[in-house]
């Protein structure tokens, strides 16, 4: 840490003509400048220095290319959605910290992840530091998750829980949660900023010295962001967000960090009464049943490296109000009111006299620039009481000026749209909103009894 000198010749000094005096005054003797002259310091350097210290043989830096990562091995848990957004599985040591808004399911899902690991041969402590073990275990019952190598403790001190660890030697240790565990190496009730700071990193530190790995569960403030301070997320390996609506039973795991893997990656759980569910193939989930009704059309989304097709429906009701209602569940609203915008004056599809009502199958959030097309064709569908073929998507942004413009990623898209019988793709190379709604006119049919002009 640096220190100041004060000069014993000159101890004050004018900022702007260097003028120097032996006292301070409040105005230069050389400018007459009021306020100017300051205490004169200079920097002398570090008062303390740090002895060298010889790294033992086994620590000692090596080349790169000299470490063997087959000596870390990852750890399949048993479920594999997990492990898609782990990278492939938990690495030993690794510190994973799993957060999500109260009664998304994380305790499930983490009580899952548990005794797939029992079952697989290895040892797994579960430290329940919110609810007692018999809570546990009824929800272990109603899920079917009992296993003799998962070993539950119901404990809120940082230092019996150590100990159980000595004690049961595990594989695997889950923290639930870390807001709620204190430890009396640091002042402050449960959950205060410097105990989670010193829980997290004692956890860590045995983390990396046993080669245990340790999953920890964080609550998160009203916004949606993990609570507690950020040095929480930059100490641990992974950081994962778990989330879902309480309407639908779909859920969701995304990897915000992974320093053992890729950070765009999903995992997608289904919640039963009998605990949860992996989806490997979600394609289902956002799709009507039955025959294509007018208004609705099929769209291409990405949640991380995974395509799925999300049904957009919209539904146009003739009003006379001064003001017509927009709802949207699902899209943005503000995308959803510029589509219209374009819709009217490029295409000529009038919605200023219409409620316009546009949602998505599954309670999806479907927010990208990809849902432009899809909202306007299922929009056009629904004032022109026209249904798309069930073979048929769309994904294309729009601009202001009409134009369909390309998205990312879109021959990964295309091949899933053809992968799941969508053989008929419209997008950017119809070139403009108005061709792309008379390629779908093409390709569709009208209501019995309708017969409507090109776009």
């Amino acid at each position: 840490m640096a220190t100041r000198r004060t000069t014993t010749t000159a101890p004050y000094r004018c900022t702007e003509c260097g003028w120097t005096a032996l006292k301070w005054v409040g105005r230069c003797g050389e400018c007459q400048q009021w306020g100017t002259v300051v205490e004169a310091a200079e920097p002398v350097g570090l008062t303390r220095s740090v002895a060298a210290v010889a790294p033992s043989a086994d620590r000692a830096a090596r080349p790169i290319t000299a470490i063997d990562t087959r000596d870390a091995p990852r750890r399949t848990t048993g479920v594999g959605e997990f492990d898609r957004v782990l990278g492939g599985g938990i690495v030993p040591g690794a510190a994973i910290l799993l957060s999500g808004e109260p009664g998304v399911g994380k305790s499930t899902l983490l009580l899952e992840v548990a005794a797939q690991s029992a079952r697989a041969g290895r040892r797994v402590l579960y430290a329940s530091a919110e609810e007692s073990t018999g809570q546990v275990r009824l929800r272990a019952e109603r899920t079917g998750a009992l296993h003799d190598e998962l070993y539950i403790a119901a404990e809120t001190d940082l230092a019996t829980i150590l100990g159980h660890v000595d004690e049961v030697t595990p594989e695997l240790l889950i923290v639930d949660s870390v807001q709620t565990v204190s430890s009396s190496m640091s002042e402050g009730m449960a959950g205060h900023p410097s105990q989670v700071r010193e829980v997290a990193s004692t956890l860590i530190r045995v983390a990396k010295e046993r080669g245990l790995p340790v999953i920890i569960v964080g609550h998160v403030t009203k916004d949606g962001s993990i609570a507690g301070p950020r040095i929480l997320e930059h100490l641990v390996d992974v950081v994962c967000q778990f989330e879902g609506e309480r309407q639908t039973s779909l859920r969701f795991v995304r990897a915000l960090k992974n320093r053992f893997g890729p950070t765009d990656e999903v995992g997608c759980f289904d919640m039963t009464g009998s605990g949860i569910a992996e989806v490997a193939d979600p394609s289902a989930l956002f799709l009507g049943h039955g025959s294509p009704e007018p208004g609705t059309c099929v769209a291409i989304a990405l949640e991380g490296r995974r395509a799925l097709p999300v049904e957009v429906q919209a539904l146009t009701i003739v009003t006379g109000a001064p003001n017509p209602r927009r709802i949207v569940n699902g899209v943005d609203s503000a995308r959803v009111a510029m589509v219209l915008a374009v819709l009217e004056k490029r295409a000529g599809v009038v919605t200023s006299n219409l409620d316009v009502y546009v949602s998505t199958v599954g309670g999806v959030r479907f927010t990208e620039p990809a849902a432009d097309l899809a909202i306007a064709i299922a929009v056009a569908g629904a004032v022109r009481n026209e249904s798309t073929p069930k073979q048929l998507a769309a994904i294309g942004e729009l601009s202001l000026a009409g134009e369909v413009r390309p998205v990312t990623q879109t021959a990964q898209r295309r091949s899933e749209a053809a992968r799941l019988g969508y053989t008929d793709l419209i997008d950017n190379r119809s070139g403009s909103l108005r061709g792309a709604l008379n390629d779908v006119k093409a390709r569709t049919r009208s209501a019995p009894g309708e017969d409507f002009p090109e776009f």
